[in-house]
């Protein structure tokens, strides 16, 4: 599911749009791969002497290998899929989920501080925790697994003093 770019306003464009690190993907790989193998050596490995009872025992062990699969593989990569940050002109928008959607918009000018986490294994594989403090009942939000997060904080520096200069000269305008 792709970001809804109709929840943009006239003036404002996309400047980076993420989803979280792709090591979130790694276990819902190893649990494909894991629970595959196991269930069709559960499904092929039943002996054909058994008779009817084999038959019985083969659709419960491939239900029970699909239903894994979708809970520990198939639900996870869903949700990495519909989880975005993404980043506009304008403001900094979170949006996660398919059936129950949240989400999160933080405008710019609410923006106080925005910093960075990270261990040395996620220095290691490129990713960390931005925290953004904003001005606002809510307080911080905490993107957890943020891919390139050294890139992104400077990039939303950025964007803030953009926007900031962008109100300042609107304000000299008269607008």
């Amino acid at each position: 599911m792709g970001f809804p770019h109709n929840l943009l306003a006239e003036d404002e464009r996309v400047v980076l749009h993420m989803h979280p690190h792709w090591k979130e993907l790694i276990g819902p790989v190893l649990w494909f791969v894991v629970l595959g193998a196991i269930g069709a050596i559960g499904f092929f490995a039943l002996p054909q002497s058994w008779g009817s009872w084999v038959d019985i025992g083969r659709i419960v062990v491939a239900a029970i290998a699909v239903l894994l699969i979708l809970w520990l593989a198939v639900l996870p990569w869903v949700t990495w899929a519909t989880t975005h940050y993404v980043f506009t002109t304008h403001r900094l928008l979170m949006r996660t989920g398919v059936i129950t959607r949240k989400g999160r918009d933080i405008p710019y000018a609410r923006v106080n501080d925005v910093s960075f986490e990270q261990t040395v294994v996620e220095r290691m594989f490129r990713f960390g925790t931005l925290m953004v403090q904003s001005a606002s009942e809510q307080g911080a939000v905490i993107f957890k697994d943020m891919p390139k997060v050294e890139m992104v904080q400077s990039t939303l520096y950025k964007l803030v003093e953009e926007d900031r200069n962008r109100r300042i000269g609107a304000d000299d305008a008269g607008i």
